[in-house]
C-alpha cells in the first residue's frame, strides 16, 4: 500500500548510513502524519525535519 498526504506512519527503521547518523536513528518508533510528498517520493512529516525515503527506510501505515 503506497503512503499518501494526511496518512500517519510509524517509523520501523530509518537509515542511519551504519551509525554514523545520530539524527535518523532518533527517528526511530516514531508515529507521525505526512504532511507532504516531494518530487522524488520522500514523506515529509508534520514536525519533523528529516524526510522518509521509502525505498531505503521502513514504516507502516498506522492510518488513512
Amino acid at each position: 500500500m503506497k503512503a499518501q498526504v494526511g496518512d500517519t506512519i510509524r517509523i520501523i527503521r530509518m537509515d542511519d548510513n551504519n551509525g554514523k547518523d545520530l539524527a535518523a536513528r532518533k527517528m526511530n518508533g516514531v508515529i507521525a502524519t505526512i504532511n507532504h510528498i516531494d518530487g522524488i517520493g520522500q514523506l515529509h512529516l508534520q514536525g519533523y525535519g528529516l524526510a522518509v525515503n521509502p525505498d531505503i527506510d521502513e514504516f507502516e501505515i498506522i492510518s488513512k
